[in-house]
């Protein structure tokens, strides 16, 4: 009986000091992704500034590439790469040589909660990544319930000025648009990122500007239109509005709260 206690014993001991797996991400949303899944990546992208923690770790990523050899060095388990933004070639030479990658592409919210919880694999706290897909899960069903049988406002996303940039249908921004009660008025685009005049704009009629940026920002982009659109800008994080990872909730949260003032005062009261 005490030998089977005995190995009892040591099974548990094994697998609670068993190696966490190795993950390196090479996109800072990807890096997002894993520390909301528990996973502490052992080198992340150039960028990645979110959790503080990320900001300690190495870089093997930015925008000129990849840098192979030194992920070849680390004896990642699994490589989280971005279609998006990370060389083909380079990443299909990790492959070549035996390293596992996962592409994580989200194109919606949904998508971007499954990335989440299916990261649960790489985790050392699996009930973590569970956990927190579920609520990212029911802050999405909170805020479609409550917004989305509001008569639709118009909103154009501005990204840049000269020249300017917005998103159409098939992007996640659009999507946080939709959930919001607010109807893109390029979501008709052809393309995912089209770039569109001035005129083009003022001839939809937006009621709001969405932009990722700063009160100082949105101030520049009420200059920018006047005195032909006289219209409320609605500045919401950077990071928030772009990256297709955990905070991208915040930024429909506050979309949300800003575009429908009224409602939101009346609940408080």
């Amino acid at each position: 009986m005490a030998k089977y206690w005995l190995l009892g014993l040591l099974l548990i001991g094994n697998s609670l000091f068993a190696a966490a797996p190795r993950v390196i991400t090479l996109s800072p949303y990807l890096t997002e992704l894993a520390f909301a899944a528990g996973i502490t990546p052992v080198a992340v992208s150039a960028y990645s500034d979110f959790p503080a923690q990320a900001q300690q770790l190495e870089q093997v990523a930015n925008w000129q590439g990849i840098n192979v050899e030194r992920i070849l060095q680390l004896k990642p388990d699994v490589v989280l790469a971005w279609r998006g933004g990370n060389p083909q070639r380079q990443i299909d030479q990790l492959q070549r040589l035996g390293i596992k990658v996962e592409w994580i592409d989200p194109q919606t919210i949904d998508q971007m909660i499954d990335a989440l919880a299916a990261l649960k694999s790489w985790s050392p706290q699996p009930q973590q990544a569970a956990a927190a897909a579920q609520a990212l899960r029911q802050q999405e069903d909170e805020l479609r319930q409550q917004y989305q049988q509001r008569t639709p406002i118009p909103l154009f996303l501005q990204f840049g000025q000269q020249p300017l940039f917005t998103a159409s249908r098939n992007t996640l921004q659009n999507e946080v648009i939709t959930l919001c009660g607010g109807k893109n008025i390029f979501a008709d685009s052809r393309v995912s990122w089209p770039q569109v005049s001035r005129e083009q704009v003022l001839a939809r009629h937006p009621q709001a500007i969405v932009i990722g940026g700063d009160r100082a920002q949105a101030a520049n982009i009420v200059k920018f239109w006047q005195p032909q659109l006289a219209v409320p800008v609605i500045a919401i994080n950077d990071d928030w509005l772009s990256r297709p990872g955990p905070r991208i909730l915040l930024a429909a949260k506050q979309l949300c709260a800003d575009l429908h003032p009224a409602k939101n005062s009346t609940k408080k009261d």
